[in-house]
């Protein structure tokens, strides 16, 4: 999670702790320089107390929290919420001005889904997927769609998904996979209560699970084996879209992919050419050229 949106979280903290977490988000340029003393003064708080909102926020203290801040500085972090992920146009804006937003608002949600990724995540998951026997998709709604062309891109490689939702046979499925399957959910909010029944079935049966969700604090993530927890500035419910949070999913399960394809990159270039050949021989492709 973004720093700028664990300053947001504030329903569990004390009045300092919402007044330190308003100013920290109002100035956080100059929190970068400041000294814990500082910081204390500004907020009309105490050295102790802003050691203690670090630890609330999720940092060791205050050093670490300063770090994160100018990290946020540095990435331009505060720049990334100028667009309403939930309502990203007004009546009255023109085309062009739609237009804009939504640009806007796409790339805004790849980088923040970028700067909540790293090595150690990317690289457990593109291997679970990669040493998987067979790979099962659990996704409804707008999700199902990122999963499907997950599913069409792995075709590419040899690798066929299987959508676990798509006829309501996502329990059969569910019962029928070994401990070298791996199977993917997707779900923003991560409190679909059949995947939530799924993912303690394959985990009292030691099969793996990869949870890609936009909730931290989702109960699915104590039942997968592996959870990327990607948050955007959009609301579960009360919106135009599921524009920001859809787009993330994209943008992650794209980064796998390529992840899994780099690795065997020649490889997967050598089969890629075969198999065109082979179509092309077979007049397959009709008049399209290679």
């Amino acid at each position: 999670m973004l720093l700028t949106d664990q300053l947001q979280q504030t329903a569990n903290m004390t009045d300092n702790e919402q007044r330190i977490a308003a100013y920290i988000t109002s100035n956080l340029p100059a929190v970068a320089e400041m000294s814990i003393q500082e910081l204390a003064a500004a907020t009309y708080t105490s050295h102790s107390a802003i050691v203690r909102f670090a630890k609330k926020v999720g940092y060791s203290g205050f050093r670490e929290l300063r770090i994160a801040v100018a990290e946020a500085v540095h990435t331009n972090v505060i720049e990334l919420n100028d667009v309403d992920a939930n309502f990203p146009f007004r009546p009255g804006d023109s085309a062009q001005a739609i237009a804009k937003n939504m640009a806007d608002l796409t790339i805004a949600a790849v980088r923040r889904a970028q700067l909540q990724l790293d090595e150690t995540m990317l690289h457990k998951a593109a291997s679970s997927i990669a040493s998987a026997q067979r790979l099962f998709l659990f996704a409804i709604g707008d999700s199902q769609i990122r999963a499907r062309s997950l599913q069409t891109k792995l075709t590419k490689i040899n690798k066929y998904a299987v959508i676990a939702d798509e006829y309501g046979d996502m329990m059969w499925i569910a019962a029928t996979m070994q401990p070298g399957d791996l199977a993917i959910f997707l779900s923003y909010g991560g409190n679909i209560p059949q995947h939530t029944q799924v993912l303690q079935f394959l985990h009292r049966r030691g099969i793996p699970a990869l949870l890609i969700t936009g909730n931290p604090a989702s109960e699915q993530a104590q039942y997968a084996s592996q959870t990327i927890a990607i948050t955007q500035n959009e609301q579960e419910r009360f919106k135009v879209g599921t524009f920001a949070s859809q787009v993330s999913f994209e943008y992650i399960l794209d980064s796998l992919f390529a992840i899994v394809y780099a690795r065997s990159y020649q490889q997967n270039l050598v089969q890629m050419k075969s198999n065109y050949a082979e179509m092309a021989k077979s007049n397959l492709l009709g008049d399209r050229k290679l």
